[in-house]
């Protein structure tokens, strides 16, 4: 009877490393689509967080080119492999007290030992696409459009300003009214930004109400709005 249980614990440690070297990258690529609305894998693509494409034994807060990590994260001598992305999956809070990435965390062993998989397979050129389909954060997922491509309505060709109204000139000789409570103006210096001069018009708001004009740089956007009072 001692000599079967120990022929079952050897099986069992053996089935164990068998199902610890089955992390599926592709089934993880699938998880991962959960954290796109605030992560790329593309190399120097950051969004509202880092790039993770070279993140696999990175010391935390070192993505070339980002420059909103916390200051707790900068501080902390963590570098990512398995145990640490695992810990911090789990939950960034309890992890590292006083991030500033707010995410509830992956619950299930299984989707995070996948995904941190999938970031070692990013990590050494070897990874699937990543799938869409995913929720993200807030429940939904966000793709990244390549603002050079925006049709003509979307180019915007002048703005002009007046009263409590901005008036939003593009390509397709088209003019809409906006109040300026509802139109916001961003950056992106992205490649899929738009091109330096030629800011882009994108619409928001359940109602159709709202508007965002993307901008290559902040300073094209007092130089590129104009006073106009009819």
């Amino acid at each position: 009877m001692r000599i079967f249980r120990r022929f079952c614990a050897v099986l069992l440690g053996s089935l164990a490393g068998l199902a610890h070297a089955a992390d599926d990258p592709a089934r993880g690529s699938r998880v991962f689509a959960q954290c796109m609305a605030c992560h790329s894998v593309g190399p120097g693509e950051h969004m509202t967080g880092p790039s993770l494409a070279k993140v696999w034994n990175q010391k935390a807060a070192s993505a070339t080119g980002f420059s909103r990590y916390s200051e707790a994260l900068k501080r902390a001598e963590v570098v990512w492999n398995e145990a640490t992305l695992d810990a911090w999956l789990v939950d960034p809070e309890k992890f590292l007290p006083g991030t500033t990435m707010t995410f509830p965390g992956i619950k299930e062993a299984k989707d995070r030992q996948d995904v941190i998989a999938y970031l070692k397979a990013v990590s050494e050129g070897k990874a699937p696409q990543a799938q869409p389909g995913g929720r993200g954060m807030t429940g939904m997922r966000r793709d990244k459009i390549d603002l050079r491509k925006a049709p003509a309505e979307g180019q915007v060709t002048a703005i002009t300003h007046c009263g409590d109204t901005y008036t939003v000139a593009t390509a397709d000789d088209r003019r809409q009214k906006i109040w300026e409570f509802n139109l916001r103006f961003k950056t992106d210096s992205s490649r899929l930004g738009p091109l330096p001069g030629k800011p882009v018009v994108v619409g928001a708001g359940m109602q159709g109400d709202r508007a965002s004009v993307v901008f290559a740089s902040p300073k094209e956007i007092s130089d590129f709005i104009k006073p106009s009072c009819p």
